[in-house]
């Protein structure tokens, strides 16, 4: 059986890039793929510690020529995207050249303020593909001389439902309480404020799941200290029960390079207040009919008299156009048409 190494500097855990991670390593096994994980932190099989964010010196050539010896295809996942580590990702693409590698990439560094300067990434080789999470990825990357391919994320449609009645007691949620849950990890261009106000104006709890990150700490603090509404900060619960337990998710970020916590309420059946960051507009195109978050009215009228009608047509556009076997199926047309398929 082919093996397939799928590496990042961090997997397994609850970030974007290890969730889709994830989706990635599920299909790769349903295409007949033995897939194993490699990065410098997270349950994965194989721990090379130069890989993580915070490794002060990069992995040693020999110990990534290891744990990539038996594949006979290797998956980056952003590691040669984003200079979070920059030792790691010269390391990795050096030992990667000319062999059969796909590039999967979520956030280029001129899509971060304060990556702009950063023009070594992402590298390219002829032995490569390249694939984007959205067309505008893509486009931009074609701008560079890179060709790539877009695979959106995938989402189970269908998704199992966490226990609303026993989180919400377990939290000590009212029955009558209105609770807006904001999935996401607390960094500036996830716009906190903006989610605690149209919380404040619709009267409803406001229920942060992530840490702070990125120094965002006591800015955070002081954010929350301020609000007038009720603030939850219970993040061990799984996503099925954190979006059983909400009424809808609040979602205002100013860049994501998908945001997958809008489609995930789709499939959980939930309304979702959207920011208008770019490719929301990507994703609106398909069919996604979202609530402003600058404006309370909208939401709050579907909070006060449910459309299950909505709700069914933004379910419906995950199961058309961003379902698991979609993506899926995109992968297993890049991996044919390069000549890897297992």
């Amino acid at each position: 059986m082919s093996r397939c190494a799928v590496v990042s500097f961090r997997l397994g855990l609850t970030d974007g890039v290890s969730i889709v991670a994830d989706t990635w390593v599920r299909a790769l096994a349903g295409l007949g793929f033995d897939p194993y994980t490699v990065a410098g932190e997270g349950p994965v099989d194989v721990t090379v510690a130069g890989l993580a964010l915070d490794a002060t010196d990069p992995p040693p050539v020999g110990e990534i020529e290891a744990a990539l010896a038996d594949a006979d295809l290797v998956v980056v996942e952003n590691l040669l995207t984003i200079p979070l580590n920059m030792g790691a990702s010269q390391v990795v693409a050096s030992v990667l050249r000319g062999r059969p590698t796909l590039l999967h990439h979520h956030d280029p560094p001129w899509q971060r303020d304060r990556f702009r300067h950063v023009t070594e990434l992402p590298p390219t080789d002829p032995a490569w593909r390249h694939v984007t999470i959205n067309e505008l990825t893509r486009a931009e990357l074609a701008e560079r001389g890179i060709d790539a391919t877009v695979i959106y994320n995938g989402f189970d449609p269908d998704p199992v439902s966490g226990d609303r009645a026993r989180v919400r007691r377990a939290l000590g949620i009212d029955d009558h309480e209105t609770v807006l849950v904001h999935p996401v990890r607390a960094i500036a261009r996830k716009q906190v404020p903006v989610a605690v106000r149209l919380c404040e104006d619709l009267g409803a709890t406001y229920w942060l799941v992530g840490p702070a990150e990125e120094g965002y700490g006591d800015e955070l603090e002081t954010i929350l200290a301020g609000a007038r509404c009720r603030v939850l900060r219970a993040g061990q619960w799984d996503p099925a029960d954190f979006y059983a337990a909400a009424d809808a998710v609040v979602f205002p970020s100013t860049w994501e390079g998908f945001g997958n916590p809008p489609v995930e309420a789709a499939a959980h059946r939930l309304p979702a207040a959207v920011g208008s960051y770019p490719v929301a507009a990507e994703l609106r195109d398909l069919g996604f009919r979202w609530f402003p978050t600058d404006d309370p009215g909208p939401l709050g009228q579907f909070l006060a008299s449910p459309d299950p009608s909505l709700l069914d047509h933004n379910q419906e556009v995950v199961r058309t156009h961003l379902s698991l076997e979609a993506m899926t199926d995109r992968l297993s047309r890049l991996l044919a048409g390069a000549g890897w398929s297992p």
